[in-house]
């Protein structure tokens, strides 16, 4: 019975130096982990509306998220969302570039866990390019992935839904 407790006591000991490595990892890491997401989320800004100068993030709602995009003499150039939906088999989360009159600039797959070779398609040039000089709001002529329609047509269907948002947002600060 002795030798239970101290086996007890010995896994207690691994288990508390475990959770306080593992506590102080988390605290030494998570500012340098947030830095570089910052960083990564610029870039994509800056890929999807490469002529803007300045971004300044804002948010009608809990959930729609929006930058506004400014040129070098400080006009509004365009917005871009982030949107997400629920593919196949994981969460998908897209940032699309919108102008002012409603055409889609570029759009950018940032996550996605869809399945390989089928559903991860989307994140490729041949499907976002679809994209680009399209009305937001309608996307005609976007076309599905085939073998990989539910992923595809969850982004289509997440952009049309938060551009809807963002630019009803967008045209009732202009007013």
């Amino acid at each position: 019975m002795k030798e239970l407790y101290r086996y007890g006591l010995i896994l207690f000991l691994i288990c508390v130096v475990s959770a306080g490595a593992l506590a102080l990892i988390n605290k030494i890491t998570k500012p340098i982990i947030e830095a570089q997401a910052e960083e990564n989320l610029k870039n994509s800004l800056k890929e999807i509306i490469p002529e803007a100068v300045n971004f300044k993030t804002a948010g009608g709602g809990s959930d729609t998220t929006y930058y506004k995009a400014y040129g070098r003499n400080n006009e509004l150039l365009g917005v871009v969302l982030v949107a997400q939906a629920k593919g196949y088999s994981s969460a998908i989360e897209t940032l699309a570039g919108i102008r002012r009159d409603g055409s889609i600039i570029a759009v950018r797959i940032l996550s996605q866990n869809e399945t390989p070779g089928l559903g991860s398609r989307i994140a490729q040039e041949s499907f976002t390019a679809q994209f680009a000089d399209k009305n937001a709001t309608a996307l005609e002529g976007v076309e599905a992935i085939t073998g990989a329609t539910i992923s595809s047509g969850a982004v289509i269907k997440a952009i049309k839904q938060k551009s809807q948002e963002v630019l009803t947002l967008l045209n009732a600060d202009e007013k």
